[in-house]
């Protein structure tokens, strides 16, 4: 349905680049942000109502009957506001405050990036086995505690406080994604296993640009706050001291983030697969 994919691709489309263009200096008050967003929402609202009066659909809608899907999808975008949130704050504190290179940030980063990928056929296995809320609670409980912890971060913290943090950063990462998709999914009907999966994937590129862009915009309020209030803002320290502070002020955006998706984790029941037995 050719309306559809251009309706799909204004709407998505209009909402990411809003939300990008404020996060990279364009401001919640520029004109061609507002309009960006504004014809984005405008955009998935017509593709939502064409979707609901077709008989076949482009992208059927009908997952979001299903709770535990939905609640699947709201840890998965809170998740993945968090994370690349953070993915984009990390590097540029570590080549900002702590004057690293870009190699060695990458460096530091890739640890917890290995132990994630490494985690998740073994969280598998343990959902199988215990289920997503034995997996989730705890997940989002230590993505919590992580982002607390890198709300402390200063010129001065330590090469492995950072990498510690990350790491743990990304097992809670592991604990949460993998369960609460596979949960969700579980519950649908196998004909909507396809859209369930595209609502998935295209909402995860919206939250993620959301996070970034929210992320990006508090770490900036909260360095021109800082420097307002400095005795001389050509000092270059303080200008570093005030990037800092706005790294603080983004992580705590993310804390906050996490406990909304830890409130919405313990409504997660376990989806018995029945209709996958043949």
């Amino acid at each position: 349905d050719i309306l559809s994919i251009v309706l799909s691709t204004i709407g998505f489309g209009g909402i990411v680049y809003g939300f990008s263009s404020a996060g990279e200096g364009g401001g919640w008050s520029s004109m061609h942000v507002i309009v960006a967003i504004v014809v984005g929402v405008i955009g998935i609202l017509v593709f939502s109502l064409r979707q609901l009066n077709m008989k076949e659909p482009m992208l059927n809608l009908s997952p979001f009957k299903y709770p535990m899907f939905v609640i699947g999808l709201l840890l998965i975008l809170v998740c993945m506001m968090v994370m690349l949130s953070a993915m984009m704050i990390l590097p540029l504190y570590l080549q900002t405050s702590l004057a690293l290179s870009t190699f060695t940030a990458g460096l530091m980063l890739l640890p917890g990036g290995i132990i994630n990928g490494l985690l998740s056929p073994i969280m598998g296995g343990l959902f199988d086995k215990f289920g997503p809320k034995w997996l989730v609670i705890p997940g989002l409980v230590i993505v919590a505690a992580t982002m607390f912890g890198f709300t402390n971060l200063s010129m001065n913290t330590s090469i492995g406080y950072i990498v510690t943090l990350h790491i743990t950063l990304m097992v809670g990462i592991a604990m949460i994604m993998m369960p609460a998709q596979t949960n969700g999914l579980n519950q649908l009907p196998p004909e909507l296993y396809p859209h369930g999966t595209a609502i998935m994937n295209t909402l995860q590129q919206v939250s993620g640009a959301i996070g970034t862009a929210v992320g990006i915009s508090i770490l900036s309020s909260g360095a021109r706050s800082f420097m307002q209030n400095v005795a001389d803002p050509t000092n270059p320290v303080n200008k570093l001291l005030a990037f800092t502070n706005g790294v603080q002020h983004a992580f705590i955006f993310a804390v906050i983030m996490t406990v909304i998706g830890l409130v919405i984790a313990f409504f997660i029941k376990r989806v018995k697969v029945e209709q996958q037995v043949s």
